[in-house]
């Protein structure tokens, strides 16, 4: 069932409190309608890729409502901080590098190490941003592959026909003043890269910062929302489809059944939980000087598509290094 909630600030607030709380809302920014959770939260996140029937782990960008909130999770260079300076708040994201400290979830960063964060100028995603107190992953709030939402109408649209969705709120903020994503600029280097096109131009930033370098089809490297995502792939090898652990092997177990399990996906067989799990996972056993990573078997329907490409692009990573 969705709610269209009409614009108060008794609605603000439910919508920061929906949030905040682990659940998923959608609100208006000035680029398209966001479908938000708290970034930091590893179930919110999965469940953003479970209602989109996102078909990867894309990197998701990371909401924040100052540079203060932002330089709590990414490294800033110094085009990064001109680039912030002159186009936040705004339709731009920069992708940088994560810090180790970072709480957003490896879910939202796909297991990368750097992070696209934004700071809209949307008055009531800013709102939110600052009732909520987390930062906020906020995809397009629409079916992966569907036209990115500019009206409230457009989202109920879009998942009308999602039976097993809980309660989803939107919060009708009215039409998206630019109506077209973020521009995503990879500022880790002294040239910014343009990764995708969005609300700021070319032409404004170049005006700005002179040298903006255009990426190639053949350069691309995957660090950027609107991107097919990259992998994280541990430096331990993998065994997929593993019912039993070899000597000196850990097993990543899913399901009741994976008692030997080193970690567990999700033991209750759930694939939102055992998405939510995969990244932070692979991490900790990663770290355990094992001989090998066995994987248990993960059912190829839902986010265990996505589960199962992540695991298996590891693994021939791997074989090929």
């Amino acid at each position: 069932m969705i709610n269209i909630a009409g614009l108060n600030d008794a609605s603000i607030q439910r919508t920061a409190d929906i949030i905040s709380t682990g659940r998923l809302a959608a609100f208006p920014t000035e680029t398209v309608y966001g479908l938000g959770a708290d970034a930091t939260n590893d179930g919110a996140v999965a469940a953003i890729f479970a209602l989109k029937n996102r078909p990867d782990f894309n990197p998701l960008i990371v909401h924040v409502p100052d540079i203060d909130s932002a330089s709590e999770h990414v490294h800033f260079t110094p085009i990064a901080h001109t680039l912030a300076t002159a186009f936040w708040p705004g339709p731009m994201s920069l992708v940088l590098e994560r810090k180790d400290q970072s709480t957003v979830s490896l879910l939202a960063v796909a297991g990368l190490d750097t992070m696209a964060v934004r700071i809209p100028s949307h008055s009531i995603a800013r709102a939110i941003l600052n009732r909520a107190n987390c930062p906020i992953a906020a995809p397009s709030a629409n079916l992966s592959g569907e036209v990115s939402p500019t009206e409230a109408a457009h989202v109920v649209n879009s998942f009308r026909n999602i039976k097993t969705m809980d309660t989803f709120s939107v919060l009708d903020g009215g039409r998206c003043a630019v109506g077209l994503e973020s521009t995503v600029i990879d500022a880790r280097g002294d040239v910014p890269v343009l990764l995708r096109p969005g609300g700021v131009t070319f032409e404004e930033l170049t005006e700005r910062i002179g040298k903006l370098k255009l990426v190639s089809e053949n350069e691309l490297t995957h660090r950027s929302p609107g991107q097919l995502s990259r992998h994280y792939a541990p430096q331990t090898p993998l065994r997929l489809n593993v019912s039993a652990p070899r000597s000196g092997e850990g097993l990543l177990g899913f399901g009741p059944s994976t008692t030997l399990s080193t970690q567990n996906l999700s033991p209750s067989g759930n694939l939102t939980e055992a998405a939510a799990n995969l990244f932070k996972m692979l991490r900790i056993m990663d770290e355990e000087n094992l001989k090998s990573i066995a994987v248990a078997p993960i059912p190829s329907m839902g986010l265990g598509q996505a589960i199962n490409d992540r695991l298996k692009r590891a693994a021939t990573r791997i074989a090929a290094e």
